[in-house]
């Protein structure tokens, strides 16, 4: 490639990426604006000073407590269904039993049901076993609309591996879970990053559940608390508090994507095509 086109290709791709990064950009920006200079008509495009009013606001309404509860919720549901989907995932893909591949389609039919739809059944399953107002009656539920795709992801990232590999190991003397451990989950991490960050992105962002099956405030996980504060007095929008909310929310989600981001490609790629 010589210099002119390969200078034309990256005048485009920075195009490119400064399209999506500005909004991000200018995200961040606005959330030091002052209430005041929200109210200004017409609106200013970045902030005259930079105040700390939005974020000393939500840290005075003791969203500190309502993050602690969305990452433990979190945490939670990527620890339980990363290994429930490498577990169920290695089970499709290695072994076979009568009706497996109507209870594989059975789970993945589970991904078609609207949430709205079963909110009542979840709702008195979870107050029969004290769950309700309960950060892990939160995990369950997450963890449970995570597994589908990750069964998915993980039966294709298993079933690209050659079973000889796992057959050596066995010769050697590994069981199963030894073979599963040590020889297949390195050949397959791609997979299981992006199962992680499937049920990361589930937990942090989710909004409807936590709002129903939460009812105290110090249970509220950080998308419903910020729904909360954004109201301002007289119902009116508090610009200030939304745009600053949205940095609180989009952090941890634009850093995990960053990190996991070639994990994440490989593992959605992964199975597609047979070498």
């Amino acid at each position: 490639m010589s210099a002119l086109p390969r200078l034309a290709f990256y005048t485009v791709c920075g195009l490119v990426a400064l399209l999506f990064v500005a909004p991000l950009g200018w995200l961040v920006l606005a959330s030091f604006k002052s209430s005041g200079e929200f109210a200004q008509s017409p609106p200013t495009l970045l902030p005259s000073h930079f105040s700390l009013e939005n974020y000393r606001r939500l840290v005075e309404a003791g969203l500190w407590t309502n993050v602690g509860n969305s990452m433990l919720v979190t945490a939670g549901t990527v620890v339980a269904a990363t290994t429930l989907a490498v577990l169920a995932g290695y089970g499709f893909a290695r072994f076979r039993f009568p009706g497996q591949g109507v209870l594989f389609l059975t789970v993945l039919s589970t991904m078609m049901i609207p949430f709205q739809s079963i909110v009542p059944s979840l709702y008195v399953i979870l107050d029969d076993l004290r769950l309700t107002n309960s950060l892990a009656g939160l995990v369950l539920v997450y963890t449970v609309f995570a597994l589908p795709f990750g069964i998915f992801t993980m039966r294709a990232a298993f079933a690209a591996v050659p079973a000889a590999m796992e057959e050596a190991a066995v010769v050697d003397g590994a069981g199963p879970i030894t073979a599963l451990r040590r020889i297949l989950l390195p050949i397959v991490a791609p997979g299981v990053a992006t199962v992680a960050m499937y049920a990361f992105f589930t937990a942090w962002n989710e909004f409807l559940a936590a709002l129903i099956f939460t009812t105290r405030q110090d249970r509220y996980t950080l998308p419903v608390v910020l729904a909360n504060l954004q109201t301002g007095a007289g119902g009116t929008l508090n610009w200030g508090v939304l745009e600053t909310g949205a940095v609180f929310a989009a952090v941890p989600c634009i850093a995990i994507f960053l990190i996991l981001q070639r994990y994440y490609v490989a593992g959605l790629t992964g199975g597609a095509v047979k070498g």
